[in-house]
C-alpha cells in the first residue's frame, strides 16, 4: 500500500497524520516517543482527502465541537499484546479514565502494568485511539507521547459538562 502523510497545525501544535490506502494509520506529536519510520510516513502531501478530513475532525474535537471520530483507521504494527491493549483503549468512555494496572487486570494479570504502559506509549493513533485516558495509580498524570500538558488539555476537554439550570 502507498503511505502518505501531512503535517497539520492544531490547537495542540503540529501533528503528523499518516494514511495508507483508505485508512488513517498514525497521528503523531512532534516529540512522539515511538516515531514512525520513513517507510511508514511515505511521501508528504497537502491534498489527500482522507488526511484533510482527519485534520478537520481533530480540529473539531479540540474545539469541543465533536465527541467522536468518524474515520477509517487501521492499527498497524505492534505485537499481539500491544494490539490487545490498543483495543482496550477504545473501550474507555469519553470523560473517564482508567489506570495501567486496571488495564493489566483486564488482561488477566495486574503485574503486566508496566508492559501495558509501554503498549499505551506505542499507540500510533494518538487522540483518535484515546491513550490519554490512561493515568497512573490514584489518578496521577503520567507519561504521554504528546507531553503531560497536552494530556491534561485532552482530559479537561473531555470532562462532562456540568448540569445547567434553565
Amino acid at each position: 500500500m502507498h503511505n502518505q502523510h501531512a503535517i497539520v497545525s492544531t490547537r495542540l501544535g503540529d501533528l503528523t497524520l499518516v494514511a495508507s490506502g483508505n485508512a488513517v494509520i498514525g497521528v503523531y506529536f512532534p516529540h512522539h516517543w515511538v516515531k514512525p519510520t520513513t517507510a511508514t510516513l511515505g511521501e508528504q502531501t497537502t491534498n489527500d482527502p482522507l488526511l484533510t478530513d482527519a485534520a478537520r475532525q481533530l480540529d473539531q474535537y479540540f474545539a469541543g465541537e465533536r465527541d467522536t471520530f468518524d474515520l477509517p483507521i487501521e492499527r498497524r504494527g505492534g505485537d499481539a499484546f500491544q494490539q490487545q491493549v490498543w483495543a482496550l483503549l477504545d473501550e474507555i468512555p469519553r470523560g473517564e479514565t482508567t489506570t495501567y494496572g486496571e488495564l493489566a487486570e483486564r488482561l488477566g494479570d495486574r503485574q503486566l502494568a508496566q508492559l501495558v504502559g509501554k503498549a499505551v506509549g506505542s499507540n500510533p493513533l494518538s487522540v483518535i485511539v484515546p491513550c490519554h485516558r490512561v493515568v497512573g495509580k490514584n489518578g496521577k498524570l503520567t507519561g504521554y507521547a504528546g507531553g503531560l500538558q497536552r494530556k491534561q488539555f485532552l482530559l479537561d476537554l473531555e470532562e462532562a459538562a456540568p448540569a445547567r439550570l434553565f
